[in-house]
């Protein structure tokens, strides 16, 4: 385990380094710009009036114009046919201003969602979703990486180092965060168990983990007790639970409370992963641009 992990109860501040990757894509934007005069063009899709994808939605959009980059937003009516969203997104795949193409999830009931992830442009999938990239990054290939996993991956690389050796469990086998986090991981020399609802002796799984990642959805899952002392704790889960007199809050899968009295360190919800998906987004969108263009991606990386 690496040396990092042996202090009690450090906070992995999400919020704090998804905005210093924001400024150093600013940057490497300007940087684009000066040298190629491309501007990275980023669409996004929303399908109905859902409030709280409303208001990601508005939110990517402020932060890849902060980051000199050109937002398109689309949005179509709840009652959108199938078709109607296809046509669109072909579109799309077909403008040249545009280098990323996002489809906010979870999509209306008319709508397959598999179709329409594997209908966009791999090369502009910045989401990371599509059957192509999810095979190039089980393959170590040149894949666009989701970006909820990409931001942890960096989050714990930021805190503990090189994550070679340790032992990491990923609680949770989404094709959105779960298995392209169990293949990160993997990448990064770690040896990497998936657990899920029928795992046996949950809580004792978590325990062997030097590194939790929790994505599971459930309010408040893992226990404090099942942490393993000084292990790195990755919270994805954004849960809104009662607080009473008619109020609500967010809580992670983790009990906060509990586990960061044994955890080295843990990620808050909200602050933690939260803030890194849309940085990571960004990210995505500058490095889709270079390879679009034929630049090295590396030329433009934040570091």
């Amino acid at each position: 385990m690496p040396e990092a992990a042996n202090e009690t109860g450090v906070l992995i501040d999400g919020k704090a380094f998804a905005a210093g990757l924001r400024d150093r894509i600013r940057h490497q934007v300007a940087r684009l710009h000066e040298a190629h005069g491309l501007t990275p063009g980023l669409a996004v899709v929303l399908v109905g009036e859902d409030p709280a994808s409303q208001v990601y939605v508005r939110s990517k959009a402020r932060q890849t114009r902060e980051a000199g980059m050109t937002s398109f937003e689309h949005r179509l009516d709840a009652g959108a046919t199938e078709e109607e969203l296809l046509g669109l997104v072909r579109r799309l795949n077909e403008d040249s201003r545009v280098n990323g193409i996002l489809v906010q999830l979870p999509l209306p009931e008319q709508i397959r969602g598999d179709a329409v992830i594997e209908a966009i442009d791999p090369a502009k999938d910045v989401d990371g979703l599509h059957p192509r990239n999810a095979g190039l990054l089980s393959n170590g290939g040149p894949a666009m990486v989701p970006c909820t996993p990409l931001g942890c991956l960096m989050l714990l690389k930021d805190r503990l180092g090189p994550l070679k050796g340790a032992r990491a469990l990923v609680l949770g086998r989404s094709n959105i965060v779960g298995k392209p986090m169990a293949q990160l991981l993997l990448a990064e020399h770690c040896t990497v168990s998936i657990a899920h609802s029928r795992t046996r002796d949950l809580a004792e799984e978590c325990r062997r983990a030097e590194i939790l990642i929790a994505a599971v959805g459930r309010p408040r899952l893992v226990q404090g007790d099942w942490v393993r002392p000084g292990a790195a704790v990755i919270d994805v889960g954004v849960n809104r639970i009662d607080a009473g007199n008619g109020k609500t809050r967010l809580v992670g899968d983790v009990d906060f409370e509990e586990a960061k009295k044994r955890a080295g360190a843990i990620t808050p919800v909200p602050g933690g992963v939260g803030p890194m998906t849309i940085a990571c987004l960004l990210l995505n969108t500058l490095s889709a641009t270079c390879r679009q263009k034929g630049i090295p991606a590396a030329e433009f990386a934040p570091g």
